[in-house]
């Protein structure tokens, strides 16, 4: 399966999986094949500045075209890694499929009738409602059914950040075991650059996940901005995510915004869904 690698400095993601570990990048990104990197395939980076559409919160962007190369904006924080919190939940939907867990946008999980703070989550959801409502109760049953095995040769093959699910059951299962998990503030961790770079793998192809796979996945990443199809994401320690892609005239644009708000400035995925779609507003369309 091909896979693209970030090209950097000295070295960037060596081989392997580590925990909190930051890349640092230079003007090229080259896609890596089974048999090593592809020189001649190198993408051009592009610093750009758009500071002025954060509105003073602590931030930065990813946005890939494959036809043109990605524009960056800071660069450092775009090559350091974070709970990829509900924005895992893209791989959950894919793995879930393949593994036969869900089987199309109305599979059900048994709601278990507890009242909880979302009230979108209070009821009997499907795959649809529960990606839109970014439901941790249903995922937390698709991703044990998938199991720790298959998730884990998943992450692998993909190349999802530090690929650590040694927290299975997250840091606060004894207290909310439903509503926890290790791609929640736990062992889990990725770079927006390498979410923009495993979005570009799953839907230019470069994975085993089969079109109707990735067609569902698709349906369910649908947002009310026309073209637009993303996850939100929102960590406890006040960070938030946007990652998907933009999509115009049969081309694609995948993007990753990630944002960390300070002890006066308190954030959510909204805010980062906020940010991306005016990126694109603004210097894309």
């Amino acid at each position: 399966m091909k896979k693209l690698a970030l090209i950097m400095i000295s070295c960037l993601i060596m081989a392997g999986c580590q925990t909190g570990q930051s890349v640092e990048s230079t003007t090229t990104v080259a896609h890596e094949d089974e048999t090593g990197p592809v020189e001649d395939q190198a993408d051009a980076v592009e610093t750009v500045d758009y500071s002025n559409l954060f509105n003073g919160v602590d931030g930065c962007a990813v946005f890939y075209n494959p036809s043109q190369g990605y524009y960056i904006y800071n660069e450092e924080e775009c090559g350091t890694r974070y709970s990829p919190n509900s924005t895992f939940k893209i791989i959950a939907v894919l793995e879930g499929l393949r593994c036969g867990v869900l089987e199309s946008e109305e599979t059900t999980m048994n709601y278990s009738g507890a009242d909880y703070p979302i009230d979108a989550w209070n009821g009997n959801l499907n795959l649809q409602e529960a990606f839109q409502a970014s439901c941790v109760w249903y995922f937390r049953q698709v991703i044990d059914g998938i199991g720790e095995e298959n998730m884990q040769n998943a992450l692998d093959s993909l190349g999802y950040g530090n690929c650590d699910i040694s927290q299975w059951e997250g840091v606060e299962a004894d207290t909310s075991p439903d509503t926890s998990g290790f791609w929640l503030g736990s062992s889990l961790k990725i770079s927006p650059m390498e979410q923009v770079n495993i979005l570009a793998d799953i839907f230019e192809g470069n994975t085993d996940y089969t079109a109707d796979e990735i067609a569902i996945l698709k349906n369910v990443m649908t947002s009310e901005y026309k073209g637009v199809y993303g996850k939100t994401g929102t960590g406890k320690d006040n960070s938030a995510w946007y990652v998907g892609f933009y999509e115009s005239e049969g081309e694609r644009l995948y993007f990753a915004v990630h944002m960390q708000g300070g002890e006066t400035q308190s954030i959510a995925g909204a805010d980062a869904k906020g940010v991306a779609n005016e990126i694109i507003n603004q210097y894309f369309i």
